[in-house]
């Protein structure tokens, strides 16, 4: 069979506690390396996996090193340090060349197989971008998935476009958008935000999640937390707007109350002592400013970041030497 007769994919997997996964997630891909029809019979097959080193805290560099060895379509990927999941992720996207990249977790959860079916609801329906929609509860404590609920929702109303229903790092993305968002990319960003700027049409697959395996998630709810901001942040002017919304409803609020205090002191209704309206009014009116000033402070900040030219990741030639690394 003739290269030209199937879709070529492109896997991307950001590696920071994979030791004990990484094996088994590869044996699950082997099978689709080799030409095969998704569920709607169009042919494709998995022509790279690329493993990119976030720093990873155990030896998943010494993993990584003997499945390159082992499998002829595995490629690593070592970055400097620790940049994070979505710069490790862009930084993976940089280096393939398939006609379509996905994008999966380390840990197990995410489904290789599946892979078939979101190829037939990109290319059957034109989209350039797919996420995974679970349809079972995602196998973790329920303040994270509260998190992940909450983190959904806000990004589709933060970003602005109704057609986002909720984002996935379980993602297929036509391979030209996904190379040129990964050299584009400025620093700080939150990818499926970046993703949202570009692609005009996203679709959702049905899967199912599975249990994570070997160590437990590495996401804290402070990282959680941090995750959240940087959403907020990378979503544009959208909340400032909202915070300048919530300014105008607080100004409307505070003309209201002061027309009925003036009222009741002029009717001798109420006793005005005046001591707790004034306190309670200049507490929630600086805590406003000073919350309104917080985001702005941190969008110069972002601002600041992108015109020194720090850089979103830095691939280099071998993983951090004091990780453990086979000769």
């Amino acid at each position: 069979m003739e290269s030209a007769e199937f879709l070529r994919l492109s896997i991307v997997v950001p590696v920071y506690q994979g030791e004990q996964t990484l094996r088994e997630l590869l044996d699950e891909v082997v099978p689709i390396t080799t030409p095969q029809r998704t569920p709607g019979g169009r042919w494709f097959k998995v022509t790279e996996v690329i493993l990119v080193h976030d720093g990873a805290l155990d030896d998943s560099a010494s993993v990584m090193q003997d499945l390159a060895a082992k499998h002829t379509f595995v490629t690593t990927v070592w970055l400097s340090r620790n940049f994070g999941q979505h710069p490790a992720t862009l930084a993976g996207m940089a280096s393939t060349t398939g006609d379509w990249v996905a994008t999966l977790d380390e840990d197990g959860q995410h489904d290789p197989s599946d892979l078939g079916a979101m190829l037939d609801l990109a290319e059957g329906g034109g989209a350039q971008l797919v996420y995974a929609r679970p349809v079972n509860a995602p196998p973790h404590a329920w303040w994270r998935n509260f998190t992940s609920r909450m983190v959904s929702g806000l990004g589709r109303l933060l970003v602005g476009d109704r057609s986002i229903e909720g984002f996935s790092s379980f993602r297929l993305i036509r391979g030209e958008i996904a190379r040129s968002l990964a050299a584009y990319c400025g620093q700080g960003v939150f990818l499926d935000v970046a993703l949202s700027w570009v692609v005009g049409r996203v679709a959702y697959s049905p899967v199912t999640l599975r249990m994570e395996r070997g160590r437990p998630s590495g996401y804290s709810l402070g990282r959680l937390i941090s995750h959240f901001w940087r959403l907020i942040l990378t979503a544009g002017t959208r909340p400032l707007r909202i915070i300048a919304i919530l300014g105008s409803l607080a100004i409307m609020a505070s003309v209201g109350i002061s027309a009925y205090l003036i009222w009741a002191k002029v009717a001798h209704q109420v006793p005005i002592q005046g001591w707790t309206s004034l306190i309670t009014a200049v507490c929630l009116f600086s805590g406003l400013i000073l919350f309104a000033l917080g985001v702005i402070a941190e969008y110069l900040a972002m601002t600041l970041t992108m015109a020194m030219g720090r850089p979103l990741y830095l691939i280099v030639s071998r993983p951090d030497p004091g990780k453990a690394l086979r000769p």
